[in-house]
């Protein structure tokens, strides 16, 4: 299966396995404990907030291969400064290369091999907190979905490539683009583990078979 090399990798291979452990800690002022309970608990559901790197890796122990649906909508990398490295860098090599290039824009002509190594520690965890039925989708443009479907195949397994939904994102006509004007942005979606996963199929109702007709009899039915 073909790989993506970008710069950085070597140093961020196995970043997701050095990431220190953090505790989750409830905030009672900020919780809201559903009746009876008087008091808020980590079984509730959960806003984290913190580093997004440190807050998979506190939901490891206990959400390990238990989370059955991931979405994500990372940054686009569009080349417009909109995202700043926040790898929490421990190699000295890579805190070199980082120093005093943020935020990440158009003028940075490292910034894909930026992006790539920001989302490869993520991803494998990620795939540490999906269950064996589980399913990750990921909301991009296509600045970065070719790179990031080969880093996803290379972490998941191309075999368990799903689809990249055409996502049909803007429905008003615009004369100000530069090329073209693009009305869609992509949804990638893979499962953790394709034999295990089932797609949940919508049931058949009267509304829906009015769409179909039979003009020629067929006995099987419309």
């Amino acid at each position: 299966m073909p790989t993506l090399e970008f710069k950085g990798k070597s140093l961020v291979y196995a970043h997701h396995l050095s990431v220190s452990s953090r505790t989750l800690e409830v905030d009672a002022r900020k919780s809201t404990p559903p009746p009876p309970r008087e008091k808020p608990s980590l079984d509730d559901n959960l806003v984290i907030h913190g580093d997004n790197l440190q807050a998979l890796k506190a939901l490891l122990p206990r959400y390990a291969n238990k989370v059955h649906c991931i979405y994500i909508d990372p940054p686009y990398n569009t080349g417009k400064g909109d995202w700043i490295y926040g790898g929490n860098a421990n190699n000295p090599l890579m805190q070199e290369w980082l120093k005093g290039k943020s935020p990440v824009d158009g003028e940075d002509l490292e910034r894909h091999d930026k992006w790539l190594c920001m989302m490869w520690p993520r991803l494998h965890l990620m795939k540490e907190l999906l269950a064996d039925d589980g399913a990750i989708f990921i909301s991009l443009n296509d600045t970065e979905i070719h790179h990031l479907r080969t880093v996803v195949s290379e972490i998941f397994g191309e075999e368990n490539f799903v689809a990249n939904i055409a996502w049909w994102s803007k429905y008003t006509l615009s004369n100000d683009a530069s090329n073209v004007s693009y009305q869609h942005e992509n949804i990638l979606f893979y499962s953790k583990n394709l034999k295990s996963f089932q797609i949940g199929l919508l049931p058949r109702t009267e509304e829906m078979d009015v769409a179909y007709k039979n003009p020629d009899n067929d006995t099987r039915g419309p």
